[in-house]
């Protein structure tokens, strides 16, 4: 189907140049239309930029023939980092000083950014799980004073909702992140890549607080057995068995 040209995607298409003021001192830096952030050229620090509101791209059906795959995911991928940005501080607020919980939740996500470079997974679903995956933790310890993995799948999607709908994401983003929180114990159950990404991303945190990592010959065959992306296997041989 040939989508002729919409003035809504000409930001896109054809980027140009604009200003933005950094939050720490006030430097009015350039940023171009396609751009999510830049360092400020005077204090060095990573100025963000604020969404403005859905574009087209978020809700036109023809959003990814109109501009092509590679704006559209760009796109995508930037509109990730913005929400990046804010569910890290809505995490950090619902847990308060329970340091634990968020510092997990950040290497989760570090670790999901990885794996998103070589797998064909979708940033604006990974990263939103990827922080919000243990928030039923919470209300699961305050219900059933236990944070087990089940009561966590249980109470988590309804803390998550609440947030993301905060945020403004869409109907069908916000039941697929739910969903994989839902599951995020439980493989099988949802076999879709960004589930993988996630699934693979937490045990690459946890996998030395549940496996004597000591016996290297166990624990490559734990890692081919665990883990469901090539990457993300990848990944722990190289962060386990790589070291000395």
């Amino acid at each position: 189907m040939s989508i002729e040209f919409c003035p809504g995607s000409k930001k896109f298409k054809q980027p140009h140049p604009e200003t933005i003021k950094c939050p720490v001192c006030g430097y009015e830096a350039e940023i171009w239309t396609d751009e999510i952030k830049v360092n400020c050229p005077k204090c060095k620090d990573i100025i963000v930029r604020q969404a403005d509101g859905a574009s087209c791209l978020d809700w036109c059906k023809y959003a990814k023939e109109c501009v092509g795959d590679k704006i559209y995911t760009k796109f995508m991928q930037n509109k990730a980092q913005t929400t990046r940005e804010r569910l890290l501080k809505e995490l950090e607020n619902y847990f308060g000083a329970d340091t634990k919980r968020i510092n997990h939740a950040k290497n989760v996500l570090a670790f999901a950014e990885e794996l998103l470079k070589n797998e064909k997974a979708d940033w604006h679903i990974v990263i939103p799980a990827s922080i919000l995956h243990d928030v039923g933790i919470k209300v699961a310890e305050e219900k059933y004073g236990s944070s087990a993995g089940n009561f966590q799948e249980k109470e988590g999607p309804e803390v998550a909702r609440k947030i993301l709908l905060k945020e403004g994401l869409k109907k069908a983003d916000i039941e697929e992140i739910c969903q994989i929180i839902a599951h995020h114990h439980t493989p099988g159950k949802i076999n879709t890549q960004n589930f993988k990404v996630l699934y693979d991303a937490d045990w690459l945190v946890n996998l030395k607080d549940e496996i004597d990592i000591k016996d290297k010959t166990k624990l490559g065959q734990i890692i081919d057995k665990v883990f469901l992306t090539v990457s993300g296997k990848e990944l722990a041989r190289q962060v386990y068995l790589d070291t000395a």
